[in-house]
């Protein structure tokens, strides 16, 4: 039986011929990365265990980007605690205030991950790299502590399921309203310590921003990872960025897949989820009666520029509505600057909008937008379980950019189409 292409990435990194799905393996890893909530406890970890050097100081990844710039002074220690692990064995891709991004953002744009290659990370949504062709996924915070000493953990090999993509998107419909939908398919379980394996023809009508949010957001399906075919957008993308050689893999004929999801792209529309589960799925179209307080445009999932453009076009010579708090967050410093020479900054704060610097922020909680009790938020992130952005009794609707846009403009959940019709 062939093997996925998931699997081939693990066969390889392994030093063996091939794997199959159940079998545990010890593979070595081209990347470990960590932020600022769970670099601390690895640190932690590898210093109880006695270690006393990194496996490579090139291959490991810590970025600042969660309660950063510090909210108080938890944050602030952790941050420091990093630091100075960082210059103790000076690792070269620390990145802090100032340099930093949101994590899952930066290390694509920086060249840190190649197609093909092999990377964990202290964050569940690390699998965000499966759409460059490589194999990645979050661990615990020991396992990397483990890793930084090591450079290798251990792997149950991952059974696959296959989603096969065809037709062209719609207007106003990106790689968001994929993901959504396709975990309304399939539920927040439906892929459990699987991989997601995206193929057919509708592959080359995503661009690689698409393929980024959707492979983030595997891991609300359960998938122990997602994963993309390498192809000339890849190619494009990686091209003066990875300065290093990297190998593409591609999954057997006969590899097997334990089901197969068909979806048509030009059958999904504007989709958002409804609290307090990714997979409460439901079309923008519906939520005429549910009035927002804020929007949050931004994080790992829809924080690049593509994104912001899509806000911009929405929210340009327009206002949010009154009592709508508009909060857009580059998930990059360069898609920050990006975003003020498209003018794109002066669009968002006309409508009324402040823009934020690169930070997960309210994503989880932290700082930069959390809401109260009774208060809803149309929100560009990848999670809406109960609490997760503030008060246990506040709602979050998981949308894309343009959905976040056109609600706040609208001051309920709408259609992008209700807002640039008129």
């Amino acid at each position: 039986m062939g093997m996925t292409m998931t699997q081939k990435i693990l066969a390889r990194h392994a030093g063996l011929d091939s794997v199959r799905a159940g079998q545990l393996i010890q593979a070595k890893l081209d990347l470990v990365l960590g932020n600022d909530i769970t670099t601390p406890v690895a640190i932690n970890e590898f210093e109880a265990a006695g270690f006393g050097k990194v496996f490579d100081k090139s291959r490991i990844a810590m970025v600042m980007d969660h309660f950063t710039p510090n909210k108080d002074i938890k944050a602030a220690t952790q941050c420091k605690q990093c630091r100075t692990f960082a210059k103790r064995f000076d690792i070269d891709h620390f990145y802090d205030t100032g340099a930093a991004g949101i994590e899952h953002a930066l290390l694509p744009e920086q060249g840190l991950v190649a197609p093909g290659e092999a990377v964990i990370g202290a964050d569940s949504h690390t699998c965000t790299y499966g759409a460059l062709g490589a194999f990645s996924t979050g661990v615990g915070s020991t396992d990397m502590g483990a890793a930084m000493a090591a450079g290798e953990t251990w792997f149950k090999v991952p059974a696959a399921i296959r989603v096969h993509l065809t037709g062209k998107l719609r207007p106003y419909v990106s790689g968001k309203d994929v993901i959504l939908t396709l975990i309304g398919m399939i539920g927040v379980d439906g892929a459990r310590y699987q991989s997601l394996e995206f193929t057919g023809p509708g592959v080359a009508e995503l661009t690689i921003y698409d393929r980024l949010t959707i492979c983030n957001m595997a891991i609300e399906a359960g998938a122990k990872n997602g994963i993309f075919p390498v192809d000339d957008i890849t190619r494009a993308y990686v091209e003066g960025r990875v300065n290093r050689p990297w190998t593409a893999f591609e999954a057997d004929p006969d590899a097997e897949y334990e089901r197969t999801v068909e979806i048509d792209l030009s059958q999904v529309d504007c989709t958002v989820a409804w609290p307090h589960l990714p997979e409460n799925a439901h079309s923008a179209r519906e939520g005429s009666d549910i009035a927002i307080d804020q929007i949050v445009i931004g994080s790992c999932t829809n924080g690049q520029l593509s994104d912001l453009a899509a806000a911009a076009e929405i929210l340009k010579g327009r206002h949010l509505a009154s009592g709508v708090r508009g909060i857009v967050i580059p998930a990059t410093q360069e898609d920050y600057r990006q975003c003020m020479r498209e003018g794109y900054t002066e669009i968002f704060l006309d409508a009324g909008c402040i823009v934020s610097t690169p930070t997960c922020g309210p994503c989880l909680g932290g700082h930069m937008g959390c809401l109260a009790a009774g208060e809803r938020c149309v929100s560009t992130t990848n999670r809406n379980f109960v609490g997760r952005m503030g008060h246990v009794d506040s709602e979050v609707y998981l949308a894309s950019p343009a959905v976040a846009a056109a609600s706040g403009v609208a001051g309920h959940i709408c259609h992008p189409e209700e807002v640039m019709s008129k």
